[in-house]
C-alpha cells in the first residue's frame, strides 16, 4: 500500500479485473489520485475503485445514474440507495446486475451507504454513478458515521481521496471475457447481441489498459437516442424540440434527429437566435431572380460553348483559306466547290473515303472528303494540308489544293489510278508482283521517308507507314500518301511524346510502349514493309504455327538459318543473294530498341547500293555464267547463287548488312 503524508501526493491507481481488488501502481499515468491530509500525522488509506466495461455514451440528465423520466434498471430491482441511483448493469439483489457489478447497500445509523462489493474490505463509499461519462466516485473515510464531511482544500479534520475517471475504460472478467482481440473495434456478434438489448444500441470494443491483450466492450445509444443500452427500451427518442436554444423556428421532432426551419415568410438560419429575418417584395424579388438565373445557367454555359466553338471554326477556316491563296490558290479556281455539283457531277468514282473527280480542265484528281462531325478527321485534315503543302517529292502524292466553301472540307490530289501496294501484293494465286518491282518499289518508298525524315525545313514522321498507304501509279512508281497522322519533330529534338497513333502490325512497339515517336518508328514500319515484300505475308493477321506475329517469326528464322521456309516461293526463284542482304536488313530495321536500328537515309543508301548492283548484274551479259557475280552493299561476292541457295548461306553473314563474318 502507498503512504500518504501530511502534504498531498500523486499516484495512480488500476483495478485487478480478475481478483477485483484495488491495487496501486505507480507508474500508471492514466488516472491520478490526490490525497489531501490533516496535520495531525500520517494517515492509511485504501483505495477502492469499480471501473465500467459495458457503460453507455449517452448523458445523464440528472447528472447521477440514469435520465430523468428513463427507467434505469431491471424491473422490481432497487435503483436507489442513500440518494444514489444504480443504474444497469449494476445492482443489488440477486438477478438485478452482471456479472462483477454487484453493490451492496449498507444501512448503518439513519443513512444507507451504497458499497462497493468488494468482500469485507468495504471502508470507501460509492457517492455517484454516472453514465456519461462511464464513472464511479469513491469517498474514503469513516463511513459508519451519519455524515460524511464535505471536501477539505486544506490541511483540516479528516483525510478524503476522490477519484475522477479520465478517459479510460474497462469491465468486469464476466463481460469482457478475457477475449484478445488487439486490432479490433467492433464487438462479436454474439456478445453485442447478448449485452446491449436495447434496439437503438450499438456495441463497440475497448481495451483494457491492465491486460495489454485483452478486449472490453461498451454498449451506447444510437446518436439522437438517450438511456441505459442494456434494458430492452432502454434508449430513448430525445426530444431536440424541448432542448433549449436548439432551434429558433418551426421545430419538429423525428426518431433520432429534429428539422428546423424559419416560419413562413421568413427566411435565414433558424438555428441562431434572430436568424430568421422577414421576408420582403424585395427579398422575393431577388429570391425569384436567383431561382430563374440559377435555372437558365446551363442553357447559359451551352450557348456560350456553342458560340465559342462557332467562332473559333471561322478562325480556322479563314487561316486555311488565306494560307492556300499563298500556296496552290490558282488551282483552287479550277475545282467546282458546291457541294451538290459535288455530290452528282464530279464524282465519277467512290473508293473508300476518296473520290474520283475532274476539274473544269477535264485533269483527273483524287477528292478527300472529311467528316464535319467526327473532331479528329477534321484535326487530321488540317494537319495533312499542312504538310503537304510543304512537300515536292516524284515518290510522295501531290496535293493540287482544297475546297473551303463547303460545309465538308475538301483535299485534291493528283489522281493515282493503279491500286495499292497490298493490292498487288496480296492477290490470290501463287504469282504476285515480280520479285525486280518489289526491290525497286522498296527502294522508291525508302527514298521517300528519307526525304521526309532529312531534306524538309522541319522533319516529317510519317507514324502511318504501311503497304495500304503506298499508292501505286500505272508505271508502278510508289507515290507515299496518308498525312493525317503526321507529326513534325523539331531540329533540336530527336523525339516527341505523343498519343500512340498507327496500325498494329506495323507500328514500333517501343512507340507502342513509351508513347515517344522518333524517325526510328518510321524505319520499324519500313522494316515490316520490307518482310512483307520478301514473304508476301500478311503482317496485321499472320500467325506462325507456333503463333508467333511476322516480324517476331521472320527475325528468329533469320540466325537459325530458316529463311527458306518463310520467304515467298516466287522470290527465292526470281531473286539472287540480293535476298539475303535485304533480310538482313529488314530484320535490322525491326529491332525492338530503337538506337538499334539504322536510320532511314542509312536504309536508302544500302537499298539503293543492292539495287544498283542488281540492275549491273542483270546487264551483264557474261559467256561464263560461272564467274558471274553480284557484289552487294557488303561487298560481298555471290557467284551466281539463286535466291534459295543464297538463303541457304547466309548464316556467313550477321550483324550490319556490310560485316562479314570471320571465315566467310
Amino acid at each position: 500500500m502507498l503512504e500518504l503524508h501530511k502534504h498531498c501526493r500523486w499516484g495512480t491507481m488500476h483495478l485487478d479485473v480478475a481478483a477485483m481488488d484495488c491495487r496501486w501502481y505507480q507508474h500508471q499515468r492514466r488516472f491520478k489520485l490526490k490525497a489531501c491530509c490533516s496535520s495531525s500525522g500520517i494517515v492509511r488509506r485504501h483505495c477502492y475503485l469499480l471501473l465500467l466495461l459495458l457503460l453507455v455514451a449517452v448523458a445523464d440528465a440528472a447528472g447521477g445514474g440514469g435520465g430523468q423520466g428513463h427507467m434505469i434498471g431491471l424491473p422490481n430491482c432497487t435503483t436507489v440507495c442513500g440518494g444514489v441511483s444504480v443504474p444497469y448493469p449494476f445492482g443489488m439483489e440477486p438477478g438485478c446486475y452482471l456479472d462483477g457489478f454487484r453493490v451492496a447497500c449498507v444501512a448503518t445509523g439513519l443513512t444507507p451507504w451504497l458499497l462497493p462489493w468488494f468482500g469485507n474490505d468495504t471502508s470507501d463509499a460509492i457517492t455517484r454513478i454516472s453514465l456519461n461519462p462511464p464513472t464511479v466516485y469513491l469517498s474514503s473515510g469513516s463511513w459508519p458515521s451519519q455524515t460524511i464531511p464535505e471536501p477539505s482544500t486544506g490541511p483540516g479534520p479528516g483525510c478524503h481521496l476522490f477519484y475522477k475517471r479520465q478517459d479510460w475504460e474497462v469491465g468486469s472478467s464476466a463481460l469482457q471475457g478475457r477475449r484478445r482481440h488487439p486490432g479490433s473495434k467492433t464487438c462479436p456478434r454474439d456478445l453485442g447481441s447478448r449485452a446491449c438489448h436495447s434496439s437503438h444500441s450499438t456495441c463497440r470494443a475497448t481495451a483494457v489498459p491492465r491486460y495489454n491483450h485483452t478486449t472490453g466492450y461498451v454498449c451506447n445509444c444510437h446518436r439522437g437516442y438517450q438511456g441505459n443500452p442494456y434494458l430492452t427500451r432502454g434508449c430513448q427518442d430525445i426530444n431536440e424540440c424541448m432542448l433549449p436554444n436548439n432551434c429558433f423556428g418551426n421545430c419538429t421532432n423525428l426518431p433520432g434527429t429534429y428539422l428546423c426551419q424559419c416560419p413562413k415568410g421568413t427566411i435565414g438560419n433558424p438555428y441562431t437566435q434572430n436568424g430568421c429575418v422577414e421576408l420582403h417584395q424585395n427579398t422575393e424579388l431577388i429570391v425569384g431572380l436567383g431561382v430563374g438565373s440559377g435555372a437558365m445557367l446551363p442553357f447559359l454555359i451551352i450557348g456560350t460553348t456553342f458560340i465559342i466553338r462557332k467562332i473559333k471554326t471561322r478562325r480556322k477556316k479563314k487561316m486555311r483559306q488565306r494560307f492556300f491563296k499563298q500556296n496552290r490558290g490558282q488551282l483552287l479556281q479550277q475545282l467546282v466547290c458546291q457541294s451538290g455539283n459535288i455530290a452528282e457531277r464530279m464524282i465519277v468514282e467512290r473508293m473508300g473515303t476518296v473520290y474520283k473527280g475532274i476539274l473544269s480542265s477535264l485533269h483527273v484528281v483524287a477528292i478527300k472528303k472529311s467528316k464535319i462531325v467526327v473532331q479528329r478527321e477534321i484535326d487530321e485534315f488540317i494537319n495533312e494540308v499542312a504538310i503537304l503543302s510543304q512537300i515536292n517529292h516524284r515518290n510522295i502524292v501531290k496535293l493540287h489544293g482544297c475546297c473551303l466553301e463547303t460545309e465538308v472540307p475538301l483535299l485534291v490530289y493528283e489522281f493515282v489510278s493503279n491500286g495499292t501496294l497490298y493490292d498487288h501484293l496480296h492477290v490470290d494465286g501463287p504469282i504476285s508482283l515480280p520479285w525486280k518491282d518489289r526491290l525497286r518499289i522498296a527502294v522508291e518508298a525508302a527514298r521517300a521517308l528519307a526525304y521526309l525524315h532529312s531534306l524538309v525545313s522541319m522533319p516529317i514522321i510519317h507514324r502511318d507507314v504501311k503497304s495500304p498507304n503506298i499508292l501505286l501509279d500505272s508505271n508502278l512508281t510508289v507515290k507515299l500518301s496518308d498525312f493525317g497522322a503526321s507529326r513534325y519533330i523539331p531540329i533540336d529534338q530527336t523525339g516527341v511524346d505523343t498519343t500512340v497513333q498507327g496500325t498494329f502490325g506495323y507500328l514500333d512497339p517501343m512507340y507502342y510502349s513509351t508513347g515517344h515517336l522518333t524517325d526510328r518508328s518510321d524505319v520499324y514500319s519500313f522494316g515490316v514493309i520490307l518482310i512483307e515484300l520478301l514473304t508476301r505475308k500478311k503482317p496485321v493477321s499472320y500467325r506462325s504455327p507456333e503463333g508467333d506475329g511476322l516480324v517476331n517469326h521472320f527475325s528468329n528464322s533469320v540466325p537459325e538459318g530458316k529463311l527458306v521456309r518463310i520467304l515467298d516461293p516466287q522470290v527465292l526463284k526470281e531473286g539472287g543473294g540480293e535476298v539475303v542482304d535485304i533480310s538482313l536488313l529488314a530484320a535490322m530495321c525491326v529491332k525492338f530498341v530503337s538506337k538499334d536500328r539504322p536510320t532511314m537515309r542509312q536504309v536508302e543508301l544500302t537499298l539503293e547500293s543492292i539495287h544498283a548492283a542488281k540492275e549491273n548484274a542483270s546487264s551483264d551479259d557474261l559467256t561464263d555464267e560461272s564467274e558471274e557475280s553480284y557484289v552487294g552493299a557488303n561487298g560481298l561476292s555471290v557467284g551466281g547463287e539463286s535466291g534459295v541457295d543464297a538463303a541457304r548461306s547466309h548464316d556467313c553473314l550477321y550483324g550490319p548488312v556490310w560485316r562479314l563474318a570471320p571465315g566467310c
